[in-house]
């Protein structure tokens, strides 16, 4: 079993971690981690560690922060560049999050990475000005 951990600066982890349980249902084998004010990087190694350690990784740990370079990764990749069955990205959203929820049972860690990483990638979208126009039209 595949393992997510969702950390973020604030509670932003829980509260993206509710609205993706309302569309998607309840999830097994996650967790969360808020870096708060006033902690530092070993808060959220010992913090990592503690649930790494109380969740299934039997096949690997996803952990989805929301900043690259912020303590969360940083804490994050400190563990991932130790053990090759944790993966770490950022860029955290709840398309991406949606994705790992519908694949995390019938991939491998190294495929769940990928498929977050398209997600993240594909469900970032403008406007495009000339829909504008068709919008106006289609309320006429």
């Amino acid at each position: 079993m595949i393992a997510v951990i969702i950390a973020t600066h604030g509670s932003f982890s829980k509260e993206l971690l509710k609205s993706s349980e309302m569309i998607f249902g309840k999830q097994k084998n996650v967790a969360t981690v808020s870096f708060v004010a006033g902690e530092g990087t070993d808060d959220l190694i010992e913090k990592y560690n503690k649930l790494l350690n109380e969740l299934d990784c039997s096949d690997g740990a996803l952990i989805m922060v929301d900043i690259f370079g912020g303590s969360p990764f940083n804490a994050a990749s400190m563990i991932a560049l130790k053990n090759e069955k944790i993966e770490l990205i950022t860029g955290t959203n709840l398309p991406m999050l949606l994705e790992v929820f519908a694949a995390k049972d019938t991939v491998t860690i190294k495929e769940l990475v990928e498929i977050a990483e398209n997600a993240g990638k594909e469900s970032v979208k403008k406007l495009l000005k000339s829909n504008e126009q068709d919008l106006k039209e289609d309320e006429l």
